[in-house]
Formats: C-alpha cells, structure tokens, sequence
C-alpha cells in the first residue's frame, strides 16, 4: 500500500481543464443508457495515477524517483538495473494498463476473454499463427539470463501495480467493461513483453498483401497489366540508402568500399519467378543468383478445371478471403501493412550549425488512441556494472527499455526496412497428411481452446506443414483453396483443393529482445552493429550517429535465402526446389559508416541496387518518392553552402510537397476545359506551388482529381476483391468477350476490401505507374467505359477531363459550389479512436474516449506522410507516429513530440496533449541530462522498499 497518497500536481491550466473534462465524461455517463447510474467522478478518476509523494514497491532494492514533466513524461533515477526496470513496469501500468492488458491478449490470441464471441475469428487466427508459443520458445531458449531478469524485473513491477486494485481503479474501460462480464487481468510475465515483438513484426512483415494482390489480379488483368501495376524501382532517379559498396570476395562480408557485386555474384542458387496472368501458374522466368529477375511467367498446361478466367476465380475467392481475414486483425501498426513506413535521416556535424550529427525520425503508423509509443527515460544515478543504463527516448508500455532514442554516447532511429520475410504456399492435402517431393508428409498439429466471456468455449485445430501454419483452416472458403487455382501441369491432382501454408520468419524463435537492450548500452559503432545484429524480427533501417561525430547505417534481420522463386506470389508447396535455402549472413548485409556525401537518408526506399547486391531482400521496396525528397533538401542546403539546424530538420519533416502533383498538374493545364464550372476549379491549379498546407483549396482539388484518375484509369478495372467493400459497379463478367461500351451484359459487382487497405491506394507506387503511361496519351490504360452518364474516353486528356470534371462534383458535395471556399484541411481529416472500446463500443463510450477531428496537412507519399487511401476517400490513415531530432552531443537541445499524449485515462490531462503541437509540427524540449530533467519537474514520486520511507 502507498506510504503517500498524495495526488498528482500538473499546471493549474491543465488541472482545470481536466476537472472539466471529467464534469463532462460524467454528464456523459449519466446520459449513457445502463451505465450513468452506477458512474461517478470518484470512478472517473479512481484510475488517475499517483505522481507525487511516495509508495512502497515490494522488491525494490533502494530509493527510485519518478520525476514527470509538464507533460506527464516520466524520468526515471535508480542504483540498480532491476530497480530500474521493475520501476519501469509500475510507471508504464499507471499510465497505460488497459492498452498493455488488451495488446497480450491480441499477441495471445485471447481477445474473446475480454470482449466475447465478436472476437473469436480473430483469436482463431492469432492461435493458428502461434505468436505466443513462439514468444515462449525465445524465452525459454533464445534469450540471455540477463535479459530474463530485466524482464521478470518489469514484470514485478507491473503486478506491484495490479495488486490489490479493482477494476475502476484501473482505467474507465476496465469500470465499463465490468457491466458485460466478471473480467479480472491476470498477473503480466516477461512472456507477455517478449509476445509484442511479433505483433510489431506482424504489421511490419514487408509484401504479403502484395503477394496476395498480385495473385487475385489475374482474375481480369494480363501479365502484361498486372506488370504495369508494379513497375521496376526508379534507382537513376531515386537513390537507394547505401550508394557505394558490396560484398568483398575475400572475406564474404560486406564493404561500403568494396566494388558492387551483382546478381549471381553471391552464394545464392539460380532464381525463378512464380507465374501470374490468366491460366498461368508455376512457370519460370529466367533469373540470376537469388533476384529471381525474369518475368516470372509461364503459360499454365494440363488441368485447368475450366477456363483461365474462372480457375483464376477460384483462387481469387481464396486468396480474397484470406485478406479478407488479415483485415480483420487489429492494426496496431497500420492498415494491414500499407502505408507502414518512416522517415529517418541523418547529417554529419560537418554540415550541422552545431558541428556534430543530428539525426531526426518519424515513424508512419496507424493513428490510434493511446500512442503506440511511450516517451521516458531510464538513468542510473552512476553508470556501473551494477546500474548500466543512461537511455531516454520512445518506447512501448508492456516493454522494458528504448526503442528509439540515445543514450549518453549514441544515438539511432527504425524505419522499416520491408524486407519479404513472409512467403505463402499451396499446399496439396490429404486427409493429416501433405504432399512434398512425390512424399506424403504428416502435418503437425495442436489443439487450441479459445475461452469467451459470456459464452461457449471453442475448440479449434491448428495444423501445420513443414513450411508453417495451416492459415487456409481459419475460414470456409480458404478450406477450399485451389479448386480451380490456376498452377502448371506439373502441379498434383487437385483433388478437393490446395491449402495455404504461411513461412514467416518472426515464427521462429530469436533475440530481439536482446537486441533491444544491447541497443541502449551501445558505446561506439562497433557495439551498435553487434547489437543490430540480435534484431532478428522485425527487420528495420538502423540510422546512428555519436557523440564522436560519426553517422552510419546498418541493414538488420532475418532475410531468407529462396532456392527458387522471389517470393511475389504464392509458391507451389509439393516442390521442395521453393524452399528457404537459409538467411543473408549478417556480415553481407548492407551498411555505412561515414559516407562521403556526409549524410544517410532512409525512408522505405531500396536498401541497395539490385544490379549491385547478389541476394534479394524485396521485390516491393517502396517506390522512394520521400525518400529522394529528403536527399534533395539536403543537398538543396549543402549545395548552397549553407549549414543544417535543428530547425531545419523540423522544417524538412513537415514538408508537405507532392510529386504527383509536381508531375500531373501541368498536364491538368493544358487540357481546354469549356465548362465554366469545372474551369473555375481548375483555375486553383493555377500558380500553385504543389504543397499541401490544410487551408489549401489547390491541394484539395489537385488530390481530388488524383483520386478520380485512379479510379478511372484503375480503380474500376480491379477485381472486386481489391476494390473497396460495398462500392458497387456494373461491370462485364471476367469471361465476357463483349466490347468494353456494351452496356447489356454488365453485371453489378461490389467490392469486398477493407478500405484502408483497398487499391488503389494513391501511394509512390501508383506514381510510377502513371508517370510511365502519361507518356503514352493513347495507352489502353486511359480507356474509361461509358456509363449512363459519361461518354466513354480513349485518351489520356480524355479521362483526365473527366477526373476533373468528377472531382469537381465530389467536392461540391462535400464542401460546396464555391470552390474558393474549399480546404485541404476540410477534407483531410484525423481522428484518434481508442483501439478497443473506442470502435467497437456503445456510442457513447466511443464519445468518451475519442477525440477529434484535426484538419491535416500533407499527404500520402509526402514526408509529411499523413496517408490517406485514394479508393476510399481522404481521412488520414497513418501518421508520422511521433517525430524527434536528436542534438547529438548536446542532448538537452534535442527536440521530440508524441501523437498523443503519455497517459491512457481518457480524462487525464495527459490523454492528448501534444496532439494540437503535434498536429502544427511543433516539437517540445527534451530533457536529459540531471539539471534539465530536474528544471522540467513539475510531480516527483519516489518508490520505495517496503518499511522504507522516502527522504
């Protein structure tokens, strides 16, 4: 029990806002239908978190102060590193339990324990993937007794918090989840930390929906089409992150001053495509090494069950459940990995106003209510054996340590890497058994039991082939994968159909969490690269910079080797010749280490040239248009012999210019437009410098009339398993022979995808597709069927017109005749929503606990990427998740933001209060050293062993 009850004492502006806000939550609750009468500012606030005075800490081995700054951020001081993560523990449970408790029960797949039978579909599919047996095995057998003791040290300090509690004093949701069932939280345990590992790697897993789509396109697109869809990486215009460089052949470890080596160069086998394209299957296509550069495709023979069209069909129906169920999983990083990307970047002093590095980042995740990060500092008073931590930065409430941020000596970002770490595989089934080389194989299996609040338990069967789950068993129409699934003459009898069999790397155990600590006690480059090497899941950029005035960049991760096949579409399970043939070592993995140019920019783009580097890491890096607009204002700078400030990198940050725009609006121009009311839209075009500011009209309209040449040009043309759920279109049946303007055989067809993930999305990957077609005017790709209200185009002005006409309609209804009036911001919308109650609880409970709208600038693919998804509309579905620049050297000059704020109590002052800073590009101070930390203080909680009392 606290020795001190002594409530907290943030600035009198935010006590009285948040004295308001809790007048208004009661109001509110006792509105809300079955709940107000039980609710009471006292079960409001019960949850609020002690910050002041003093509390006993059973296991604590000395005096640990807690010192929080005007915004709740908490500094940690103690004597011992289990000290220091156990009172890490109990501080990220004041502020963040709920989300900590739901987030282990999603990585357990347990979700029904809390919130029903609406859950059990997904557990299903969490309990097939195996995230928590895996994170078992890496405990058991992987990681150091080290971090086994930090973990149980954290562990001890979250149960510390759990003791004794009730549910109200908990948080809200857990008060209002009460009236639904006799929910308890359970004890955490390091497992439960070690778990959220591979729900980060899951978001971040590189190209499995690219993998799918590719697939389900061959339902109505050529090879040809679907190639134009995914066109090569522009390496003469958007530089890849390491420039210079390959593997030595004397030692087979990469040199940045090595001469490139090319495909075929490396120990990797001969590559081959997997076919796509009507009635096409598992053909091959001429590669070298492990690029698998040919086209991929071969002409399918032997059985096809029917037409192409229609055993393509009967794939695509498969394959769209199986997005279908991937929607489904909570996106705790981004909608089903698009968009998931960053910006990270860093200059050497000899460019910087301050003479050493600085280096910024900003992760683009999904907007989500808490933050996914979690900004503190861990410090030992004296940095010894005994205490060896000095770390501030970002991390996530339910795991020791830092994530991103520096220490005394260096420090280092993440942008995701995207590396293809997953690979899905037909598998021909019989009965418990799967075929493999001309064998019968048994198939692996477990039973799982999936407990639901206020109902019946489910039992479910996960089975497994040699090259992982069984994902194919999770739904009725994946239990009938491959009836009619296009594949070679080669291929076994079909029999009842294929399964679908997922390889994922993050399946297999490994010692990121060792990484994690290494990382935040790394001294030099040398330390920093050992430490990179452990972070095995997910596979990132690493950017660093020290205090000695070096910058660098290493390419982490687990990236397998294919014997055959690159991994872009679903691979033929009965051949073992497309197997894993292992993993890139570590020392052939790409890095820098103070390059000439004097700076590192990663933003998603290619890691290296594939004509320069002997293994494949993607077939579907993203396409780098932010990435070479980092490098540009960079060079801008250096060129004009001017020095980069701290304020510069805030400014580059928010850079809200588009290159689509750059690129499609002088041919918006040119076109002749006769009707006034569209003219008077595009005239806003006119003179307008291409950024995306939120009182732009331009930038309204420009994106508007983007989304219209998508769907036109593409969005239509899609199968209705890309398109987004219920928009409906009368369209001509994929085996039709009819002409594109007959309008007497269409059918109406409406889309099934999920629209945060549906195509097309209107990222970097789309502006190379119409950067290359608005070359040719007269492309098949401009040609738009007529409707019952426009005449049809064949052209490229053509549809273009169109778009424009379209945007201008869509915009009216949406913001009114006068488009003078009009504003980006109006359009471009953020709003938070707690990730659980928020979105799928009573309406007034989602009224308590969201907050919002916020009128955005920027825009998909810009470095101020607030993304929106051009098929479904305009609200923003991921964000620059936080944004820091770090002043290596003199650290308390470093700069850093939050999307939302440090606490997870919905009326706590702390809930969103870096949200407006953050939505203006503003940045907050960042206290390190004693004395900063010491003058930003404004609550000082000491920990204390029990029968100790605080000084």
């Amino acid at each position: 029990m606290p020795a001190n009850t002594t409530a907290s004492s943030p600035k009198k502006k935010k006590g009285r806002r948040a004295r308001l806000l809790v007048l208004v939550l009661v109001l509110a609750l006792v509105a809300g239908v079955g709940y107000g009468a039980y609710w009471s500012i006292s079960t409001v606030r019960a949850s609020f978190p002690q910050t002041t005075g003093s509390i006993e800490l059973e296991g604590l081995g000395g005096r640990v102060e807690v010192k929080r700054d005007d915004y709740g951020i908490p500094q940690i001081y103690a004597d011992s590193d289990e000290d220091l993560f156990r009172a890490q523990g109990f501080v990220q449970a004041q502020d963040r339990f709920w989300e900590m408790d739901v987030r282990r029960h999603m990585t357990s797949g347990r979700l029904s324990e809390m919130f029903g039978s609406g859950q059990v579909e997904t557990d299903a599919f969490l309990r097939t993937l195996g995230w928590r047996q895996v994170a078992q095995q890496e405990y058991d057998t992987k990681l150091s007794p080290e971090t086994k003791k930090y973990l149980q040290a954290y562990a001890d300090g979250v149960n510390a918090y759990l003791e004794g509690r009730s549910a109200e004093e908990l948080s809200v949701e857990y008060a209002a989840l009460a009236f639904t069932n006799d929910y308890k939280p359970e004890p955490w345990t390091p497992v439960d930390s070690v778990a959220w590992l591979k729900a980060m790697a899951w978001d971040l897993r590189g190209n499995m929906q690219d993998e799918i789509d590719r697939s389900l396109l061959t339902s109505r697109l050529s090879e040809q089409q679907i190639r134009d869809l995914y066109p090569s990486y522009p390496y003469d215009r958007n530089k890849p992150i390491v420039q210079d460089g390959g593997i030595d052949p004397a030692t087979d470890e990469f040199d940045p001053a090595a001469e490139p080596t090319g495909p075929g160069e490396g120990d990797g086998g001969d590559g081959t495509g997997t076919g796509t394209g009507n009635g096409t299957g598992s053909g091959t296509g001429s590669g070298t090494g492990t690029q698998g550069t040919g086209d991929g495709t071969g002409a399918s023979s032997g059985d096809t069950s029917g037409s192409p069209a229609g055993a393509a069909a009967g794939l695509n129906s498969q394959l769209g459940a199986l997005a279908d169920t991937l929607d489904a999983i909570p996106a705790l990083l981004g909608p089903s990995g698009s968009g998931i990307g960053s910006n990270s970047w860093v200059v050497s002093g000899d460019y910087t106003t301050t003479g050493k590095p600085l280096l910024a980042n900003d992760p683009h995740l999904s907007p989500q209510l808490p933050s996914l990060w979690y900004q503190m500092g861990l410090h030992c008073r004296e940095v010894s054996d005994a205490c060896s931590f000095d770390v501030a930065g970002y991390t996530f409430s339910g795991m020791p340590g830092v994530i991103i941020g520096h220490n005394q000596d260096i420090a280092w970002g993440f942008t995701n890497l995207g590396a293809d770490v997953t690979d899905l595989y037909l598998e021909k089934l019989n009965g418990d058994s799967y075929l493999v080389g001309g064998q019968e194989k048994k198939l692996t299996t477990r039973k799982e039991v999936i407990k639901v609040a206020g109902g019946t338990d489910k039992t479910i069967t996960v089975r497994s082939t040699g090259h992982g789950p069984l994902v194919s068993d999770r739904s009725d129409e994946l239990g009938k994968v491959g009836e009619r699934a296009p594949v070679s003459n080669a291929a076994p009898d079909r029999g009842s159909g294929y399964g679908v069999a997922l390889q994922w790397t993050a399946l297999q155990p490994g010692k990121t969490m060792d990484a994690v600590f290494r990382l935040n006690r790394a001294k030099d480059f040398t330390s920093f690269r050992a430490a990179a090497k452990d972070f095995e899941v997910p596979s990132q950029n690493l950017v660093y910079a020290d205090t000695e005035g070096h910058i660098g960049y290493q390419a982490p991760g687990r990236i397998p080797l294919r014997a055959e096949g690159d991994g872009s579409v679903p691979a033929p399970g009965w051949d073992p010749k497309y197997k894993w043939d292992g993993y890139i070592d570590f020392e052939e993995l790409p890095y820098e280490f103070d390059p000439k140019r004097g700076y590192i920019v990663t933003a998603n783009q290619a890691v290296v040239d594939a004509d320069k580097y002997p293994y494949l890491i993607t077939q579907d890096y993203g396409y780098g248009a932010r990435s070479q607009r980092i490098n540009d204002l960079i060079e801008s700078k250096i060129r004009g012999g001017g020095k980069i400030s701290t304020e510069d990198m805030r400014t580059m940050q928010m850079d809200n210019s588009s290159e689509i725009a750059k690129l499609l609006t002088p041919y918006l121009l040119k076109i002749d437009i006769s009707d006034s009311y569209v003219r008077e839209a595009q005239k806003l075009l006119e003179g307008w410098d291409y950024t995306q500011e939120p009182d732009s009209g331009a930038a309204a309209y420009f994106n508007a009339v983007w989304r219209n040449v998508l769907k036109l040009a593409v969005g239509n043309k899609l199968p209705k398993e890309l398109r987004v759920e219920g928009e409906c279109l009368s369209v001509l049946p994929a085996d039709s022979t009819a002409p594109d303007d007959d309008l007497t055989e269409r059918v109406r067809e409406c889309g099934q995808r999920d629209a945060d993930s549906a195509q097309p999305d209107g990222g970097d990957r789309w502006y190379e597709v119409v950067r290359r077609l608005l070359k040719d005017a007269d492309n098949e790709w401009w040609r738009s069927p007529a409707t019952r209200t426009d005449e049809a185009t064949d052209t490229r002005d053509g549809l273009l017109a169109r778009a424009m006409e379209d945007a201008r309609w869509e915009l009216t209804a949406e913001m009114g005749k006068d488009a003078s009036s009009w504003s980006w911001g109006r359009l471009h919308q953020l709003t938070l929503k707690n990730q659980t109650l928020g979105t799928e609880g009573p309406g007034f409970l989602q009224y308590i606990l969201n907050r919002g709208p916020w009128n955005l600038g920027g825009g998909e693919a810009a470095v101020n990427a607030t993304g929106w998804n051009a098929a479904s509309g305009y609200d923003v579905v991921w964000v620059p998740s936080m944004r820091m620049v770090l002043n290596v050297g003199e650290w308390d000059k470093s700069r850093w933001i939050n999307l939302t704020g440090s606490s997870g109590h919905a009326y706590s002052a702390h809930y969103t209060d870096q949200t407006d800073k953050w939505a203006n590009g503003e940045l907050l101070d960042w206290a390190y050293g004693p004395e900063a930390v010491q003058a930003a203080t404004v609550d000082t909680l000491t920990l204390v062993p029990p029968g100790q009392s605080a000084p």
